[in-house]
């Protein structure tokens, strides 16, 4: 990513937020294992593609293999949130019954659900969902409301990185007033930025470092994120990749810059 800003004349400060911390103890994860093999449930939501490869790590590391796992998903409808869950369940020769589109987040699993609904009605239905390191509440009670009957499967979940030096010189940038752009790729580097400054004492500066700068969001998930902490994004891409965030940051920094300055 900060190869893509260079490459846009922009100066990269590279400042990771985040490491993912398998559970050591999975008991959750080896019970959906039991339980799907036995056909369970209807319905299995995957939601990211760390955390579908996580949820099989467990498996086999547990069991000694993965295969009958594998084999029970494989009979089972398996609905992937975005392209990423997609690829493992290719790789795991999984067929996948249902795609989320763009922008990839809980209300469009809800939404392709509900297309479905004709030929899969959620009611009474058994759903279980893999989750990427904190609930996800909205999606599981929009299940719920359509009479599902939803087992929360957590995989991983997320810690600061070992190394906080990077993060804590991009915060006190940040609060110095040094940055004039910030991009989130997530909803969690939201949080851990947050935290550092508190860590630090500069929680009130970096919040008005980030009204000064353009506060770039990859998509809905992470905007969300971003205004229950306060935080209005100042653009989301079309798309919602790394590559789309970085080129049209670079094409409107500028004029977004311009305005917050005066």
């Amino acid at each position: 990513m900060a190869s893509i800003v260079s490459s846009y004349g922009g100066q990269p400060v590279s400042a990771p937020s985040m490491r993912e911390v398998p559970l050591e103890s999975n008991p959750d994860a080896i019970a959906f294992a039991d339980a799907l093999e036995r056909g369970g449930f209807d319905l299995v939501i995957l939601l990211t593609g760390v955390g579908a490869r996580a949820l099989v790590a467990v498996v086999e590391r547990v069991r000694g293999s993965r295969d009958s796992f594998v084999r029970a998903l494989g009979r089972t409808k398996v609905v992937a949130r975005g392209p990423k869950p997609v690829a493992v369940l290719r790789e795991l020769e999984v067929p996948v019954w249902l795609t989320a589109p763009e922008p990839n987040t809980w209300r469009e699993v809800l939404s392709a659900l509900d297309g479905k609904q004709g030929e899969f009605s959620l009611s009474g239905r058994r759903v279980a969902v893999q989750e990427y390191g904190a609930s996800n509440p909205d999606l599981v009670s929009g299940l719920e409301a359509r009479g599902a009957h939803v087992t929360r499967v957590p995989v991983y979940q997320w810690a600061l990185p070992d190394d906080l030096a990077p993060l804590e010189a991009g915060v006190r940038a940040i609060a110095d007033g040094r940055i004039d752009v910030v991009l989130f790729t997530t909803a969690t580097q939201v949080v851990h930025l947050l935290k550092v400054g508190e860590m630090l004492g500069v929680h009130d500066a970096v919040r008005k470092g980030l009204k000064n700068c353009v506060v770039a969001s990859i998509g809905p998930t992470t905007s969300e994120e971003m205004r229950e902490q306060g935080i209005e994004p100042d653009l989301e891409p079309t798309h919602p990749k790394m590559g789309f965030l970085v080129r049209e940051a670079a094409e409107r920094a500028s004029e977004i810059l311009q305005k917050k300055r005066l």
